[in-house]
């Protein structure tokens, strides 16, 4: 099949969305398909496969900020590349949010699959522009959520069955990557994500400052930037000198990160749909820790191959952590389990299931 996947987001900034389009047209084109991406971009692609087809603007929602376009000269690329491509089907991602996705679907004549990622636990916004939307989920000809916690978000909008079909990962690539060499000596706290409040950075930063007058050798290892990053000041001058601070890491290089820490951090306080960041660090063998909240439940089975602990809660997050790190049989069990888990997230498991649904479409 020519398949178009749509991305809503800036190509270039950090975000799930942008990793599971880029993972699944490599998936297809490994299975035979041809695929063609549009995005919004603020720089070129380096992908032959990959359009950019306008400029996005930072719009905050949901206590994030959207990287997305909506214009006119946006629209007309959109056109063009439908024209030219011809698709036997056409993948949003997110076509609820106003923009590549939405205009995508609005645009072509091809049978379109939509992927549902987000959740939250309301949305006014929404509501409000529920009419308008069910006039682009009426060109839907089937739709996909990531988890149940995203389906149950866009129920009320999407006429029909809303299939559940997971994000999925590149095991192998998390799972056999070497260790980085260039990380403090000690046992390593892994954070990899925005350092928003939502994705819980400030409960991570306080669980460690109670874990760190215990493990004297606990470092703190955080792969991300925001503006979350100021709760740093609250931890006094020698604990913070255990920080280690990456920046913005490119999702191609985390996996030499992630199979050099013991343990993997993930305290988000709400509106997580599914958490690929957890299936990440599952496949590469770490023990995760993570909130008990929608869409991480639907990924980690508490005390099998993960820990769960009640949201905003650094007190439990940081008991957590010390058990995994006092419990040496607990670790390597998490570890054991988290790599049996995340197989079922392979795109050898995942992609097939997408066929299925743009079969079904057309």
């Amino acid at each position: 099949m020519r398949v178009l996947l749509a991305c809503p987001y800036d190509w270039g900034a950090p975000g799930g969305v942008q990793v599971h389009v880029r993972e699944l047209a490599a998936a297809l084109r490994s299975r035979g398909h041809e695929t063609l991406v549009l995005t919004p971009g603020r720089t070129s692609a380096s992908e032959d496969d990959v359009r950019i087809v306008g400029t996005p603007i930072r719009v905050p929602y949901g206590g994030k900020v959207a990287p997305i376009c909506f214009s006119r000269t946006s629209w007309r690329r959109i056109r063009h590349y439908l024209n030219v491509f011809e698709p036997h089907v056409v993948h949003a991602h997110e076509p609820f949010s106003p923009s590549t996705a939405m205009l995508t679907v609005l645009a072509s004549s091809a049978p379109a699959v939509a992927t549902f990622h987000a959740f939250h636990e309301r949305s006014r916004l929404l509501t409000i522009a529920a009419p308008f939307l069910r006039s682009v989920a009426r060109k839907l000809g089937a739709s996909i959520a990531v988890s149940e916690a995203a389906a149950e978000f866009v129920a009320a909008v999407v006429d029909g069955g809303i299939e559940v079909v997971p994000n999925g990962i590149d095991v192998d690539r998390w799972s056999r990557a070497e260790p980085a060499a260039d990380l403090p000596a000690g046992r390593r706290l892994l954070w990899a994500s925005r350092l928003d409040p939502q994705k819980g950075f400030d409960v991570a930063v306080r669980a460690f400052a109670r874990l760190a007058t215990e493990f004297h050798d606990l470092v703190f290892v955080v792969a991300g930037e925001g503006r979350g990053r100021d709760a740093l000041e609250l931890l006094p001058p020698a604990i913070r000198a255990r920080v280690e601070m990456l920046g913005a890491v490119p999702n191609v290089e985390l996996p030499r990160y992630h199979v050099a820490c013991d343990v993997f951090v993930a305290p988000a306080t709400g509106h997580e749909s599914f958490g690929i960041v957890l299936v990440e660090a599952l496949a590469a063998g770490l023990p995760v820790v993570a909130s008990d909240i929608p869409g991480y439940r639907e990924v980690i089975h508490d005390g099998v191959d993960g820990l769960l602990a009640p949201p905003s809660d650094h007190e439990a997050v940081a008991s957590a952590i010390a058990r995994v790190l006092r419990e040496s049989t607990l670790a390597r069990e998490l570890s054991r389990a988290g790599r049996e888990r995340a197989r079922e997230f392979s795109w050898d498991v995942v992609a097939p299931r997408i066929e299925a649904v743009y079969e079904r479409a057309r």
